[in-house]
C-alpha cells in the first residue's frame, strides 16, 4: 500500500490526500467543539484496495492528536469505520451520541 499524507484544509473545511494520483477528501463542519464529518469522496478502486480505512485512520488520529474536539460521524462510510474502531476512538465521540 502506497504511503500518503493527510492535510487539513481549513479554508475548504476538508481533510484531503492524493493517493495513487487520485484526490480523496472528507468534508467537515465545526460547531461548539464538535467536528461533523459529512461527505467522504474516494474513488471506488481505492476503496477496494483498502485505502478508505488508511485514510480515515489518519484523519481520526490527526483529530485525536491535534484538535481537542469531539467527532460526529454523519457519512455512512465514516460511521461504519467508527463502529469498527470504536475502542480506539471512543473518547472522540460526544456524550449522548451513539453510533
Amino acid at each position: 500500500m502506497e504511503d500518503f499524507k493527510v492535510k487539513n484544509n481549513d479554508f475548504l473545511r476538508q481533510f484531503e490526500a492524493t493517493i495513487k494520483d487520485k484526490f480523496v477528501k472528507l468534508e467537515y463542519s465545526e460547531q461548539e467543539k464538535k467536528i461533523f464529518l459529512s461527505k467522504f469522496v474516494m474513488p471506488e478502486n481505492l476503496k477496494e484496495e483498502g485505502y478508505h480505512n488508511a485514510f480515515l485512520t489518519k484523519v481520526f488520529d490527526y483529530i485525536k492528536d491535534k484538535e481537542r474536539i469531539k467527532v460526529v460521524p454523519t457519512s455512512k462510510e465514516v460511521k461504519k469505520f467508527f463502529k469498527a474502531n470504536k475502542r480506539k476512538y471512543a473518547d472522540l465521540l460526544p456524550v449522548g451520541i451513539n453510533i
